[in-house]
């Protein structure tokens, strides 16, 4: 039975009698990891264009959230007659397991991931947000979570990382939270109808992992088309047709649409926190992912053969396991 998983935005119990098809895909990543990117990736593989036939968020409806009722979710879903692929933030330990079914999953560098939830958080209308909650799915099971489990915006950045990093991971995100969520595929990756990306090696050869992903995903799309398609995918075009990809882009709980894409950087937290602030940041990494995890984690490159970006990993130089370097893009 998967593990239960509750809280404020989302609610594990909602794929409780979830029928399948054969050939669904779940992507299924930690909040600020890619999901949207990797929601773009696999419309343009699927429907081939990039004139989707409807926003993103209705085509790969993110199932677990508690803002619209779970009966207009799936009779959304059931009513889609395109190869279906549906948004979680569940790790797989809460997801339901069927071997026709392909998960995706992405990983990004921690650093990183604290940075872009702190904008994140501040984008949203909670007073809009808790609204839709309440009319979704109501209020009473909030009297049994606790305080830790309901979102805080810090004051600063600096803050705001420390707070992320250092939490109990109980609330919807967190360290804590982000490794178990990407340890339960982690230890599953080998898994025939598992995929894991990485951000760093979707920021640093795109068309090759679109590649990858299409060869997963049984998508046969020539290497020609997957260079035609890829520039969708990249951080300007996609901020540029924010309102079609946008996750929950119709819900109006955005403080800014198009500020959903912020920075599709790697390396930023470099200017809030800094290489000197890393031993204390190791030291709270050590007690949830050991080393090899923690490498992929931070550096990506799980298939060397499917990436130009791969990197070999020298755990000795300056005892220093989890820095590296810092590099600009522009995609999301």
């Amino acid at each position: 039975m998967p593990t239960e998983m509750h809280n404020v935005l989302f609610d594990s119990r909602r794929w409780e009698g979830f029928e399948f098809r054969d050939d669904d895909i779940v992507i299924s990543t930690p909040p600020k990891c890619g999901t949207t990117w990797t929601q773009m990736l696999v419309a343009l593989l699927i429907f081939d264009t990039p004139d989707l036939p409807s926003p993103l968020a209705r085509l790969s409806p993110w199932l677990d959230m508690n803002t619209r009722s779970l009966a207009e979710v799936r009779a959304e879903v059931d009513a889609q007659t395109h190869r279906r692929f549906i948004k979680s933030h569940l790790p797989f330990d809460a997801l339901p397991h069927d071997e026709r079914v392909t998960y995706v999953c992405v990983g990004r560098d921690p650093r990183d991931v604290a940075l872009s939830m702190a904008h994140h958080m501040s984008n949203i209308d909670f007073e809009v947000f808790m609204a839709q909650r309440i009319a979704a799915v109501g209020m009473e099971d909030v009297v049994d979570m606790k305080p830790e489990d309901v979102p805080v915006i810090a004051d600063n950045e600096v803050d705001g990382f420390w707070n992320w990093v250092e939490g109990n991971g109980s609330g919807p995100s967190g360290l804590e939270a982000m490794v178990h969520h990407l340890r339960s595929f982690w230890q599953h990756r080998d898994d025939p109808n598992v995929v894991m990306l990485h951000y760093n090696d979707l920021h640093d050869d795109l068309v090759g992992q679109m590649t990858y992903l299409a060869r997963r995903l049984g998508i046969e799309r020539s290497a020609e088309r997957i260079a035609e398609l890829a520039p969708f995918a990249r951080f300007d075009a996609m901020r540029s047709a924010a309102e079609k990809v946008a996750p929950n882009s119709d819900q109006g709980f955005w403080r800014s649409t198009t500020d959903f894409f912020h920075k599709g950087t790697t390396g930023q937290w470099r200017d809030v926190v800094g290489a000197n602030e890393m031993p204390r940041y190791a030291a709270r990494l050590n007690t949830l992912a050991d080393a090899e995890f923690a490498r992929w984690l931070h550096h990506g490159a799980i298939d060397a053969s499917y990436t130009e970006a791969f990197k070999e990993w020298d755990a000795s130089e300056n005892g220093d396991l989890w820095d590296s370097a810092a590099a600009d893009g522009t995609d999301d």
